[in-house]
């Protein structure tokens, strides 16, 4: 398998780089997540500040401007492109409660359009506030709660078409 990694910067721009292509960039660590680049005689401060390791998408702030990147191996591409990663996601027709609380807010409405990880439902337990998101594009079908409903474990909060 290759050591090549496709970037994908705000769902927008895709890049292909090598292990060769990283180790020519001319970067300074300034701390565990702060560096000063110089690209093409030109100075940038690039932060992490935000990180999922374990999605591969880390938010990026470059010069004061914040960029969400996705980056994904070879394995992630041929996982991809054999439909693994897809399939999951397909079998998702509902959402229910993780746990008992309180419905605080509803950010969606029947029959509109949403992207996977889009906030659907804010849902109070433990006094702690919990953004339930959705696990795939679609179109949501129903909404089974109501704001300031109580709502058991498995609860049914939405459906999707």
């Amino acid at each position: 398998m290759d050591n090549s990694f496709r970037v994908k910067v705000n769902d927008t721009f895709t890049f292909d780089l090598t292990e060769g292509d990283i180790a020519k960039l001319d970067a300074q660590g300034i701390s565990p997540s702060s560096y000063h680049i110089l690209q093409k005689d030109q100075a940038f401060h690039v932060q992490i500040a935000q990180s999922d390791f374990y999605g591969k998408v880390y938010g990026i702030l470059v010069n004061n401007t914040v960029y969400s990147v996705r980056i994904s191996d070879a394995l992630d591409r041929l996982i991809d492109k054999m439909g693994f990663a897809l399939a999951s996601a397909k079998d998702i027709g509902s959402i229910e409660a993780p746990m008992p609380g309180l419905i605080l807010e509803i950010n969606v409405k029947e029959g509109q359009e949403v992207q996977e990880d889009e906030p659907l439902i804010i849902l109070e337990a433990m006094k702690m506030e919990n953004v339930i998101t959705s696990p795939r594009n679609g179109i949501i079908k129903t909404i089974a709660v109501t704001q300031g409903e109580a709502v058991e474990k498995k609860h049914l909060l939405i459906e999707f078409e």
